[in-house]
């Protein structure tokens, strides 16, 4: 009985992997989604995907609004699953889908949170430009800050990955997809100054060498530098929840307010779909309306 599920769950995965080149995270976000539909559909006396009707689907759905899922959640396992039964189509298991007249549930954006620009040069300057760590640690804040990159794309990043003379990053984000960021004087001048000091402490172990390694001259993880960015957040005062992404936010919203056109931020962020670039005119147009209800006489 489980043998079947488990196999068309194994081979969508590692279509999605092989085919689509989505990365580890996303991937394991499909495979909760499955085994939780996939443990249902078990429970119903399912034997194989081609039994699955949209009774089953229903009742998935059903236990999972009753678990309080959210409709962002909902929208997102039913892509899940509609991409699942799509799959399915392609290689014949199955005639038709059980979820192909479900909706999905409508969902209003949700703001990102972001620093303001006071609050983000505070941050800048809580690593000790004396110590080697903190000469590093300045320039990986900076590096967030003036790219927008991810954080898994800035721990994998390598020397190489940098272009100091021309002042530009590269980096691999969804979908191991090549795109080039410029720098910026300040993270150029904090790279510059963490290559030529902390960084020679220790060897190069391959050709491709991590840019970001700690005291052992092992790359950082992302839990690491989460680790690292929430110290400064508390020695910086600030008392908003803060994480890698809110950077990223926060680089986004400074652009547009800045100026820039969404084209080129949506270049720099690396995001396929512009409306997922959008967002962030939200966040400007708040910020606007903050402005004009403090300074306004009659705001």
């Amino acid at each position: 009985m489980e043998k079947d599920l488990d196999l068309w769950i194994d081979r969508f995965l590692h279509h999605l992997a092989v085919e689509k080149g989505l990365s580890e995270n996303t991937l394991d976000a499909y495979a909760r989604d499955l085994q939780g539909y996939a443990a249902l559909v078990r429970g119903r006396g399912v034997s194989k995907v081609a039994e699955i009707t949209v009774d089953h689907t229903l009742s998935y759905f059903k236990a999972m609004r009753s678990k309080g899922l959210s409709p962002r959640s909902t929208a997102r396992t039913l892509s899940t699953l509609k991409g699942f039964h799509k799959f399915l189509l392609q290689e014949q298991a199955i005639k038709e889908s059980p979820l192909r007249r479900m909706r999905s549930p409508r969902v209003v954006p949700r703001l990102p949170s972001v620093l303001t620009v006071l609050e983000v040069e505070g941050l800048l300057q809580q690593p000790n430009p004396s110590h080697p760590l903190g000469i590093r640690d300045r320039a990986m804040l900076e590096l967030m800050y003036a790219t927008g990159l991810r954080v898994s794309e800035l721990v994998h990043l390598t020397v190489n990955d940098v272009n100091l003379d021309v002042g530009y990053v590269r980096t691999r984000g969804k979908g191991s997809k090549e795109r080039i960021v410029p720098i910026g004087k300040a993270a150029g001048q904090a790279l510059k100054g963490y290559l030529e000091g902390p960084r020679r402490l220790y060897p190069f172990r391959s050709s491709q060498p991590t840019l970001f390694v700690g005291t052992r001259g092992k790359g950082i993880t992302r839990q690491g530098f989460w680790k690292i960015l929430k110290r400064y957040v508390q020695t910086a005062g600030i008392h908003k929840r803060i994480t890698p992404h809110v950077l990223r936010h926060s680089f986004a919203t400074h652009l547009l307010e800045g100026g820039a056109d969404l084209r080129s931020v949506q270049s720099m962020l690396g995001h396929v779909d512009i409306a997922t670039t959008q967002v962030y005119t939200h966040v400007s147009r708040e910020h606007l309306k903050r402005l004009h209800q403090k300074f306004h006489p009659r705001g």
